[in-house]
């Protein structure tokens, strides 16, 4: 593959891991701000009180995040030469089980969040990374 399906690999990934994140919380929004222990009208008026930017930002970086993620998957799946799909998805769900439950269960626990955001969290990376490793292995080297 040309550097610029190597760069287009890792766009779509990406970008379908952004779209999948979107649908996730959408679906979950209620249980996710549970364990917030915010209500709807609390997140509404933070929402309200933010400007366009800051609005934006979250899901911008969590855009830039998975392109990030999508381009270590990428040099992993290359240096480990394992480019087919179920590859790409063990190795998503690998670098889920080695970096993100670990570190997303930890902050929580000690900023004191409940359990369940952590789950909710997790998955939500765990679908993400998955994706991300599925497509990479699919558009293969």
């Amino acid at each position: 593959m040309s550097h610029a399906g190597n760069v287009l690999a890792i766009v779509v990934a990406a970008i379908a891991a952004w779209l999948f994140g979107g649908i996730y919380y959408t679906t979950l929004s209620g249980p996710w701000m549970r364990a917030l222990g915010k209500t709807p009208e609390q997140c509404q008026a933070e929402l309200a009180a933010k400007s366009g930017i800051a609005k934006a930002a979250p899901f911008i970086l969590v855009f830039v995040g998975e392109l990030i993620m999508a381009w270590a998957i990428y040099g992993i799946t290359l240096h480990m030469n394992m480019f087919n799909v179920r590859d790409g998805i063990l190795i998503g769900a690998g670098c889920w089980l080695g970096f993100v439950l670990t570190t997303i269960t930890a902050n929580n626990a000690f900023a004191g969040r409940k359990p369940m955001l952590s789950v909710i969290d997790s998955i939500a990376w765990l679908g993400a990374l998955v994706i991300i490793g599925a497509i990479i292995g699919w558009f293969g080297a």
